[in-house]
């Protein structure tokens, strides 16, 4: 009966949504070839050779359209996957819902998909009508059908410099408007991310969500909960790093999209200070988007979840638990809470926890302990989590500099630091003796970067 229903939704589309294909030239569209990928363009000139269609698609056209810098870059063509994984030295085929060649260019990943079909009874989906497998292969007008919004339904072809139009998306993102590609409500089911994606783009775009691809949006909220976790924090992890994630968040909550995403954001902006700590976070995060700098998801999940873990940290030790084993406690039993809805990776939680088992160590400076802590590897990501508190009032700001000059200080200053420190008295009481601090055999220094050595997404 879903699939019933699918299959009269795209026959209307056809209908009524589809008026005619439009070759938009570059002096409408404004994209400038320089800005885009070189590697994108080699995938598209290689099956273009080979008498295949091949073109840009999706949020790299739109980005450039409308002047921002994408990402990554896209490719869909009427070759099957092994057709194109049989033209490139390095390339491979992943995906079971979506079957995709990653092309592969050093650190460059070209995603190249098949144009897709409309749904037909072969197609799997669950009983609230997600699409589980997807592999029916179409025609371009088919493949412009299936995509979610009109601003990315978008095709630019990088040999005439053209942009193919089939559902008015130019004028649309000229609008700064977010409109859902046929039935909103049909569309939502097939893959509820799509709610997610609408806010992210309206907000993005400095626009709005269409009307009618808005107003199911409260209704139909509760079909996240039926999307895979490891998806969910994809989509979660592009929207704290887009630019923009406090207005996401916000506007999230207006539209009642935020419940399972970060259980416990809601409980942490209604703590005191809760709110001032995320905001300060996630604009620092913005700033550093916007300035074209690397961010790390460790960094940033660790600073959403740090008001709650702190919380439980301090109720432990209230009722007799010990310093670090109650801390290691508390970010388990948060962690695990948050994991439940939302499957932040295994290499993530691990920077996750070493950045908070570090902070009470920044308490007292003993030089025998920061030179073990200097040792540690995400040192600098660490230090850079206690500037963020610092700023948000929970630490001293001259002894966070302290830190931050130690991280960021060659190996003989270091070393210089941590000595004087024998000439002042011991912190926490009494004075330290008078010995000479032990100095360690040194290594090259290399220059220090932010946010340590978390991994980044570009």
């Amino acid at each position: 009966m879903i699939t019933d229903t699918i299959k009269r939704f795209v026959g209307q589309l056809f209908k009524s949504r589809t008026q005619g294909m439009q070759r938009i030239s570059r002096e409408k569209h404004g994209i400038d070839r320089r800005n885009v990928s070189r590697h994108a363009i080699k995938v598209c000139e290689v099956l273009q050779h080979e008498g295949y269609q091949a073109y840009i698609v999706g949020g790299a056209v739109r980005d450039l359209i409308v002047g921002l810098e994408p990402k990554d870059f896209d490719v869909a063509t009427n070759a099957t996957p092994e057709q194109v994984r049989a033209l490139f030295r390095r390339a491979r085929i992943i995906g079971r819902r979506f079957q995709l060649v990653h092309v592969v260019f050093g650190q460059e990943i070209i995603e190249t998909s098949t144009f897709r079909a409309p749904a037909s009874e072969s197609q799997e989906t669950d009983d609230h009508g997600r699409i589980l497998r997807d592999n029916e292969f179409g025609t371009h007008e088919q493949d412009a059908v299936r995509r979610d919004f009109t601003i990315n339904a978008l095709y630019y072809d990088p040999t005439n410099e053209e942009v193919i139009d089939f559902h008015q998306g130019v004028e649309d993102l000229k609008k700064r408007v977010v409109r859902m590609i046929g039935d909103p409500q049909t569309r939502y089911r097939e893959d509820p991310v799509r709610m997610l994606r609408a806010v992210r783009f309206a907000v993005k775009l400095n626009g709005t969500i269409h009307p009618a691809s808005k107003d199911p949006l409260k209704g139909m909220a509760d079909l996240i909960e039926n999307v895979p976790a490891s998806r969910l924090f994809d989509e979660m992890l592009k929207l704290l790093t887009c630019g923009h994630a406090m207005d996401c968040l916000q506007q999230l909550r207006q539209d009642g999209l935020h419940h399972g995403l970060l259980p416990l954001l809601d409980v942490v902006l209604e703590q005191p200070g809760g709110a001032a700590f995320i905001e300060l976070a996630l604009d620092r995060t913005d700033h550093r988007v916007r300035s074209g700098k690397t961010v790390s998801p460790s960094f940033l999940f660790a600073a959403l979840l740090w008001h709650q873990v702190d919380l439980r940290w301090r109720q432990l030790i209230q009722k007799g638990e010990t310093g670090i084993p109650a801390l290691m406690q508390a970010a388990d039993s948060v962690l695990d809470e948050q994991t439940e809805k939302l499957a932040i990776h295994k290499r993530f939680t691990s920077d996750m926890r070493e950045i908070w088992f570090m902070q009470p160590r920044f308490e007292k400076r003993l030089p025998k302990s920061i030179w073990r802590l200097i040792e540690q590897p995400r040192l600098r990501a660490a230090v850079d989590f206690l500037q963020l508190r610092a700023a948000a009032g929970e630490f001293d700001s001259v002894l966070a500099q302290w830190w931050m000059d130690l991280a960021n200080a060659d190996d003989a200053s270091r070393a210089a630091m941590i000595d004087d420190l024998s000439r002042l008295p011991r912190e926490g009481g009494g004075q330290a003796p008078r010995t000479r601090t032990r100095r360690r055999r040194t290594s090259p220094s290399t220059p220090p970067s932010d946010h340590g050595n978390a991994p980044t997404v570009g």
